[in-house]
């Protein structure tokens, strides 16, 4: 019972880090409208699979400032 928990906390660990990690990436691009960007923060903002579609679908469509 205690592995499963420390593997859920795993996991969990591990989105929170990479959504953090796709916020940032999208504060730092310009996506050519405010609307885009705000459309991919809030996919960003799904548990568990929203870091995995911004960074499969949106992360490529971002210029750098």
């Amino acid at each position: 019972m205690n592995q499963t928990i420390l593997y859920i906390l795993i996991i969990l660990a591990v989105s929170f880090a990479l959504t953090m990690r796709a916020l940032i990436d999208i504060m730092k691009k310009d996506f050519g409208s405010t609307k885009i960007k705000v459309m991919w923060h809030f996919i960003a903002l799904v548990p568990i699979f929203g870091w995995m579609i911004y960074f499969v679908f949106g992360y490529k469509k971002g210029r750098l400032n």
